[in-house]
């Protein structure tokens, strides 16, 4: 076994697929199966379930991934250790929610690069629960995600709250307007989305549980729906005031519960938490 092999087996956990992991590790399929069936004799288990369809792990192989995981961390701590300059180094992938891409991810990697330019921030967006998975199995080394979260393995670091408001065209003139339409659209990202959760609880509040949706995966394409009349949703005000205060929408405020949204830093806290880890989290500490 060497490090190639454990790139080559994470990469077929990845896409699910031999064919795709060999495309991304620019080898030849035949290489990407002979080195896994290689580990599998090595260890004596067997690391995939081959269908014609696709290629999934084993409970082995799942046990197997946290390790090489593990030694690929280990790996980059020792290439942080040795630095001739002595500079923090490193890479970080790191999750948000889709405002946190859009709105704080330009400035924090700004920030964050100005402090500490050989560590290589990659930011990647995905719904919350998605990204408290990746975190937990490593895949992430942090997210941004709105809170609470409550997962064993998990620490935090609560960074702010922010003040959630409902969104309508400019027709809309009160909330009313919104509880009395035939038919209530809404403009939301996919399920599991917090804006969307809070704004159908916002409306079972009301006792309305017949409403139509609408999917986006932008909030761009958020604004231009409700501006153009197709729906309603639920956005952090900051984010209208600040980018959108001049579109032909108007908001509403929400009771606390429903308004109030709290964002923080998530993170394994684990022996292997690189040095480059480290300063990122201590930047986002309230100082």
């Amino acid at each position: 076994m060497n490090l190639n092999d454990l790139k080559l087996f994470e990469a077929v956990a990845q896409y699910g697929s031999f064919t795709k992991a060999a495309e991304a590790m620019f080898t030849v399929q035949s290489n990407v199966t002979a080195r896994i069936r290689n580990l599998e004799e090595e260890f004596g288990n067997t690391l995939f379930t081959r269908t014609s369809r696709k290629v999934e792990l084993t409970p082995a192989g799942e046990t197997f991934l946290t390790y090489s995981r593990q030694i690929g961390k280990l790996l980059d701590k020792a290439r942080e250790a040795l630095d001739p300059d002595g500079d923090v180094t490193g890479h970080l992938e790191i999750g948000c929610i889709e405002t946190t891409m859009a709105l704080s991810a330009p400035s924090i990697i700004k920030r964050f690069s100005a402090l500490y330019p050989k560590i290589d921030l990659v930011f990647k967006s995905a719904m919350v629960n998605a990204l408290i998975a990746d975190v937990v199995e490593q895949r992430l080394d942090a997210a941004f995600v709105s809170g609470p979260v409550s997962v064993n393995g998990l620490k935090q670091v609560k960074l702010k709250e922010e003040q959630l408001v409902l969104i309508a065209s400019s027709d809309v003139k009160q909330l009313n307007d919104i509880l009395t339409m035939e038919q209530i659209r809404l403009i939301v990202f996919d399920q599991g989305c917090i804006f969307r959760a809070r704004l159908e609880a916002w409306l079972s509040g009301k006792g309305i549980v017949q409403y139509q949706s609408t999917t986006l995966n932008s909030i761009e394409g958020i604004i231009n729906f409700v501006e153009a009349g197709l729906g309603i949703s639920i956005l952090p005000k900051d984010v209208i005031d600040r980018y959108y205060s001049k579109r032909a929408i108007h908001y509403f405020p929400l009771n606390k519960e429903l308004a109030t949204m709290v964002t923080l830093l998530i993170y394994r806290e684990d022996a292997l938490m690189s040095q480059a880890l480290k300063v990122f989290i201590e930047e986002h500490k309230v100082k």
